[in-house]
């Protein structure tokens, strides 16, 4: 059974992938997790100067999900190259950086700096985090997010990788427009922006007002977003979404998916990623196929009346 999968120039052992700021930067996770079993990990967001991230309470617990406004608090670029990717490199999955700029040109400077790093296979550009001021405004617009990815495509030949943000009207402008600039894959989704209250009080949960809704509630609507642009966009998706389960996993892959990204699940189940793996022979021979790759997009629709 071949699982290993590729979006453009990526390749990875099989299609099941941790989500930025999941994991950490990894080291969280040794001793927990047998990262020869995972195609890869996308650690935590990097900015070029350090950030402290958003008031607490950061993260709140809702029906079937969770709403976080952590704020991309981490040490900057410098403090990543020098006290992360050593760590990071020596890991035997895949290990894609996750940069977000302030503009385009920062954006430019964090895959310039990121590309010099030994044995990088690819780059994750965070077009769409939407707790910090700005932080969505890079996937709302297709002009501006082809701005981006184009200026950091003729920065860098290292594969790249659009997350695209679900608050918006109509998304397949928008991964059509990264794609065009360059982008050889896209990750659809981030969290949908959400707030919780605490009506006894009076006052927002979140420090930050509002934040980003992850985890189950929202996988029919990152489902739904995978399949529309699988429909129009013809490089590789990454769906991430609410994914707890193989047949989540599947879901998303008959959908148009070529890989997924667990996030919020694994926070509560962290060998969940593990588990999935274990089980996705079985389910692709179910199918009768013998390949990731042969179910990619094979969503049988009803026949028109």
């Amino acid at each position: 059974m071949d699982l290993s999968v590729r979006l453009g120039p990526l390749s990875f052992r099989n299609p099941i992938l941790a989500a930025s700021g999941t994991f950490g930067y990894a080291r969280e996770m040794a001793g927990v997790v047998d990262f020869t079993k995972l195609g890869g990990i996308v650690p935590k967001t990097v900015t070029a100067l350090p950030r402290a991230g958003n008031p607490p309470p950061r993260t709140v617990e809702t029906a079937s999900g969770m709403l976080n406004a952590i704020g991309l608090d981490n040490d900057g670029i410098d403090y990543f190259i020098e006290h992360h990717w050593p760590y990071l490199q020596t890991l035997p999955t895949t290990v894609l950086v996750n940069v977000a700029g302030k503009s385009r040109d920062e954006f430019v400077a964090l895959a310039e700096k990121a590309s010099r790093l030994p044995g990088l296979p690819g780059i994750e550009l965070n077009l769409s985090c939407p707790n910090v001021s700005g932080g969505i405004d890079f996937a709302t617009d297709p002009k501006v997010t082809s701005d981006v990815v184009k200026a950091v495509r003729q920065a860098t030949r290292v594969p790249l990788i659009a997350k695209l943000t679900p608050n918006v009207t109509r998304i397949v402008p928008i991964a059509e427009a990264a794609c065009e600039a360059g982008a050889d894959a896209v990750s659809l989704v981030n969290t949908f922006m959400g707030m919780a209250i605490d009506w006894r009080r009076q006052r927002p949960v979140l420090g930050n007002v509002t934040g980003g809704l992850s985890g189950p509630a929202i996988k029919p609507l990152a489902l739904r977003i995978v399949w529309q642009v699988a429909q129009q966009v013809k490089v590789p998706i990454i769906g991430i979404g609410g994914i707890q389960s193989l047949d989540d996993v599947m879901e998303f892959l008959l959908a148009g998916a070529t890989a997924v990204q667990i996030g919020t699940a694994n926070f509560y189940a962290p060998t969940l990623a593990e588990q999935i793996v274990d089980q996705l022979p079985g389910a692709l021979q179910s199918l009768g196929a013998n390949s990731v790759a042969e179910v990619v997009g094979q969503l049988r629709l009803p026949a028109p009346s």
